[in-house]
Formats: C-alpha cells, structure tokens, sequence
C-alpha cells in the first residue's frame, strides 16, 4: 500500500484523492439569498444526513485551495440562517454542473443553468421546480474546520418542510430509487447514477464560464426537442462560433459523409434533431451541436 500523510502533497493533490476515494457522494443543490434577497444557487457533495430526529442536513461549502476565498453560499446562510437544499437527478445534472460554475456575486445561477425557481413556504430561499425532493431548512449552526485553503465549515441544516413530487412514490408512498434516478458524484468529471449505465462523465466548468442556459436562442429552447440536460450542455460552451466557422463546419460535413449531403434541404426541426443527435454522445464536442443550431437558424 502507498502511504500518504496529509501535508506531505499539495493540498489540490490530496483533495483529489479523497474526492475519488470518498465516493459517490450524495448532492445537495443549495438555495440560499443573501441578506438583500439576491438569489444563489450552488451544488456541493459533501453532503448528508444525520439525524431524523430531529431532521438533520448537512452540507459543507469550502474554502477554495487556489486563494483561500469563500463562496456567496457560506456568506449568504452566516447572514440570514436559511437554505433550500434540493436533490439531484439525471435529468437535471448537466444544468447541476452548470450551476457550480464560478459567476461573481450577484449572478443569478437559476436563470444561468436554467433553473424554475419556486417560491418556499417557510423560508426565504427559492426551491429548484425540477428537483423531485426539496427541503427547506432554518441553518441552527455553522463550524468553520479551519481557515487554511480547503478547510470546510458544516453548515447544520434542520428541516423545517419537505416537499416530494409524487411522481417518484411507489404503491407505499415511499421514494422509489428507480423513479427518483439520482446521481451521485465521485471525483473529477466522474459521476454515478442509481439506475441504469452506472457511469457517466460531465465535464466539469471549472476554468471557464459557459455563456448560459439564458443566452440559448428563445426558438431552440422552445422547440421542444431538447430536454434539460441538452440545453445545460449548450449552455456550458465558453463562446459561440462565428458564422465563418458555421460554414466551414457544414461544407466539411457534407464532404466528409454523404449522410448529411442533402443538409442543405432539410427542414429546421430536422435540423435541430441532429443537433439533438450530436449531443447524445457525452464525449462528442457540444460546439458541434451548435454549429448545426446556428446553421439553422441563419438559413431558415
């Protein structure tokens, strides 16, 4: 066995290794404002249960490594001692990973990664409409762990009101895992679902910020044919491709496969289908997929 004594790597280094070895981990999607009422939304894994009686959540918002700042999430729960924690499932994680992107204070993530917010009953901070489990909870303490860069602090939720959709019960009235399909993270891009493939990747918006699900053209996020995690994809691409580009794309498309040779002729909902198509595969570019988009609607 490989030994491995804290302080003896760098901090990043051995927070990966506990991320990959501390895994899957259950995701809390925090809904929090700050004492303006300014809205914040933020995922984070380390997170659980610990109590039923009385109920108790916990999660814990980091001190980031690289220059030992704190998140709108701890300062808005320290000043108003409220939190919205919403599960999250497979249908909703790519506009999860979305939500985790870096946006300055003030940035509103429910209109970025195209969020419903909900108004809750008992506290301030909005519930997520797309999380099929949804808490809302009075914070009754917060324990800094240090206050070197990747120190943690529990943030003590206790659940004031659960709302569960009932689409996700079985026959008891229980949750059904199957129904529920939650994802679980692990490290990196890695993440798990409870049901079918058991592994899948997000690519994880770290070093840049995606433009957003509320920079997607009205037509393609109405169209109907792209579900939440299309539109949380296209929305996770840094910049759009000029219309230079767009064409240069198309020419070699048609060139390079004669099963898009009649492209030219076909209709704008068949050709945001195949921009459906190209982000069905998770490894594929998502600026492919949007350069079939922009492609359409320019011709159309």
């Amino acid at each position: 066995m490989i030994k491995i004594k804290p302080g003896d790597i760098p901090v990043p280094k051995f927070q990966g290794l506990l991320q990959h070895a501390v895994a899957p981990r259950p995701i809390a999607l925090a809904s929090t404002v700050d004492a303006n009422g300014n809205p914040n939304l933020s995922p984070f894994s380390f997170f659980n249960v610990f109590s039923a009686n009385p109920p108790i959540l916990v999660f814990s918002p980091a001190r980031r490594v690289r220059n030992n700042t704190t998140k709108d999430t701890l300062e808005n729960v320290l000043a108003t001692r409220e939190v919205v924690i919403n599960v999250v499932t497979y249908a909703m994680v790519q506009q999860t990973s979305l939500a985790s992107s870096e946006y300055p204070t003030g940035v509103n993530e429910f209109i970025k990664a195209g969020f419903n917010p909900v108004q809750s009953e008992i506290v301030k901070p909005y519930r997520v409409k797309e999380s099929p489990v949804q808490f809302e909870c009075r914070v009754t303490d917060v324990i800094p762990l240090g206050n070197q860069g990747g120190a943690g602090h529990l943030v003590i939720c206790q659940v004031e009101l659960m709302h569960i959709s009932p689409d996700i019960l079985n026959e008891e009235g229980m949750i059904d895992q199957h129904k529920i399909d939650l994802v679980a993270r692990l490290g990196k891009d890695w993440y798990s679902r409870n049901s079918g493939s058991a592994l899948f990747r997000v690519e994880k918006p770290l070093e840049k910020l995606g433009i957003g699900v509320d920079s997607i053209p009205y037509e393609i996020k109405q169209s109907g044919i792209f579900d939440g995690n299309d539109l949380g994809r296209l929305g996770n691409v840094e910049k759009l491709p000029d219309m230079e580009q767009v064409r240069d794309f198309i020419r070699q498309l048609t060139r390079e496969n004669s099963f898009y040779s009649d492209i030219q002729t076909i209709s704008k909902t068949e050709l945001f289908q195949l921009a459906k198509d190209f982000l069905q595969d998770q490894d594929a570019d998502p600026i492919e997929a949007w350069m079939i988009l922009l492609y359409a609607i320019e011709k159309l």
